[in-house]
């Protein structure tokens, strides 16, 4: 196939994603145009069958974050190579890539590459590490390299061929580790008045920077001034908690100790081609 443009199609709120969709259209050899739906939906967007797209989200819960299909509904292929990017952290991606695949499929796209990359878990803390500092350079690496090889296949092909992305999956974990996730979450919906943890904030530590308000993807952050929470709006991202300098906010969740208790052993990113 002769490609002649790329794009990367991505939403990223703490940038795991922006930064392996990055590497990998690096491997490709490619300088994209950027288009980014983190905090706005892009305007209408066609995409031709001259040029390969990169579109890479973060895993919600084992889906594509809801946002990121709502902001994505613009988008249009016209039998454009797509690389479909997800990142995880480090638990399992599940039926992310299944479901993103049937997404752009029904936008015209032909899904030529995938690929489940780990990111640091949106949950992750100093107490509680769940994929600290991934991606890492071995990360990178290994999106880079994946990059060279999705361009080889594209100089290869005379059309478009769409790989199967059912077969993608995560590496194996320890069945011990998986009961004990599962017996979690079976004893948290036998509550009653199951916990809804909510972002909190030090006001003696917030110095009213207005940085989270410029991070928050969802607009749930009202103002520079007094940055309190809108929680109909707020996706639990975490942007906000990871990006604050002075380390004013916290977000308390009965997941992170299991998450990180479960899922400590190192995961590989996985592709198909």
């Amino acid at each position: 196939m002769q490609i002649t443009t790329s794009s990367i199609v991505l939403f990223s709120p703490t940038g795991t994603s922006r930064k392996i969709a990055d590497a990998v259209a690096d491997g490709c050899r490619c300088q994209p145009r950027i288009v980014d739906a983190t905090y706005a939906e892009p305007v209408d967007t066609d995409f031709g069958a001259d040029e390969v797209v990169f579109i890479a989200v973060p895993v919600y819960g084992g889906k594509v974050a809801p946002t990121a299909l709502q902001r994505f509904d613009t988008i249009q292929g016209h039998n454009t190579p797509a690389v479909l990017i997800v990142v995880y952290g480090n638990r399992d991606f599940e039926g992310t890539m299944v479901e993103l695949d049937a997404f752009v499929r029904n936008r015209g796209f032909v899904t030529v590459a995938a690929g489940a990359f780990i990111g640091e878990h949106s949950y992750s803390t100093k107490a509680h590490p769940i994929a600290a500092n991934r991606p890492d350079m071995a990360d990178f690496t290994d999106a880079r390299a994946w990059g060279r090889d999705i361009c080889a296949k594209l100089v290869d092909m005379t059309l478009p061929t769409a790989v199967d992305v059912s077969l993608l999956k995560a590496p194996n974990q320890s069945p011990a580790s998986q009961l004990r996730f599962k017996e979690f979450i079976l004893e948290l919906q036998s509550q009653s008045n199951k916990p809804k943890p909510r972002i909190a904030i030090d006001w003696e530590k917030c110095n009213r920077c207005g940085k989270c308000f410029k991070l928050c993807p969802t607009q749930a952050i009202k103002s520079r001034t007094e940055p309190d929470i809108d929680y109909d709006r707020c996706i639990k991202c975490c942007a906000c908690v990871k990006g604050c300098p002075c380390q004013a906010r916290s977000f308390d969740t009965p997941y992170a100790p299991v998450l990180s208790e479960c899922f400590a052993q190192r995961k590989s990113p996985v592709t198909l081609l």
